[in-house]
């Protein structure tokens, strides 16, 4: 059974790789030609690609760093707001918690498209809309609720001897969360923080709704790639998906134990 399972396993990942091996191919000017039989590549390596992403592109770069700014802020600001109330949660003595906590289950998985007109005429009036409080605020809004449902499994489930301790010896309630309950939650607030952050990242009907010429982010700018230009060439396509999707594969290969404590976590 064991093997069976490393064997699908291996399917799905070759599966999934395979999208992005091709991409990469594609981005360093090889591409299969199945005008012929048996199919063969054509071009040769080349960065050509990515030199004219710099030269065609001249926002791309600066767009980049915004679209980063925004999902490190939005997914901080989620994990701060999520980590309280799912405190607050777990130590609550309400009968009605746990319908709260699956409330902000329901909540986390509305599509985000049933409240983002509302939230565009509100922004417009509160004169947020198109800037980058306006899109941080409503990326966190978005987040919020999913940070506090995980990190309430978490702290739910952790002793509360050590907090007891902690407020006889005079520690305020900042201090305990501070210095008690946060260290003994980083993996989970870790690995929760690099989740919020790729579905962050990659969000695009929000963006794409309140946002119009000043702050423009990755997932509408492909978008825009793909549905506006015209002389549409596969390298330069390919280059711009490879450098869009470049920041999660790493932050994903760097975190990876931290996300392999999270999923062990979960399980239990």
């Amino acid at each position: 059974m064991s093997r069976l399972r490393a064997l699908f396993l291996v399917l799905i990942s070759v599966v999934c790789l395979l999208p992005i091996a091709w991409t990469l191919l594609a981005a360093f000017g090889l591409q299969p030609d199945s005008t012929v039989s048996p199919p063969i590549w054509r071009g040769g390596l080349s960065l050509d690609a990515f030199a004219e992403i710099g030269q065609m592109q001249t926002y791309f770069w600066l767009q980049l760093g915004t679209s980063l700014l925004v999902s490190f802020a939005a997914s901080a600001l989620a994990i701060a707001v999520g980590f309280l109330a799912a405190y607050g949660l777990a130590r609550s003595v309400l009968r009605a918690r746990h319908v709260i906590v699956q409330s902000l289950l329901i909540l986390a998985s509305l599509p985000a498209i049933a409240y983002l007109l509302t939230l565009r005429d509100f922004l417009r009036y509160i004169r947020l809309f198109d800037t980058l409080p306006g899109v941080i605020l409503a990326q966190a809004t978005l987040l919020a609720p999913l940070a506090a449902f995980v990190l309430y499994g978490y702290i739910v489930r952790a002793p509360v001897d050590v907090e007891d301790a902690a407020r006889l010896d005079g520690a305020h309630l900042g201090s305990i969360l501070w210095y008690v309950v946060l260290p003994g939650q980083m993996p989970g607030v870790v690995a929760t923080t690099i989740i919020l952050f790729i579905l962050s990242y990659n969000q695009f009907f929000l963006p794409l709704l309140l946002t119009e010429l000043h702050i423009r982010m990755m997932p509408v700018i492909v978008r825009d790639f793909f549905t506006l230009e015209r002389d549409f060439e596969w390298p330069l396509a390919a280059a711009i998906i490879l450098i869009t999707i470049a920041p999660v594969l790493l932050l994903a290969a760097l975190a990876h134990r931290s996300l392999q404590r999270f999923s062990f976590s979960l399980d239990q």
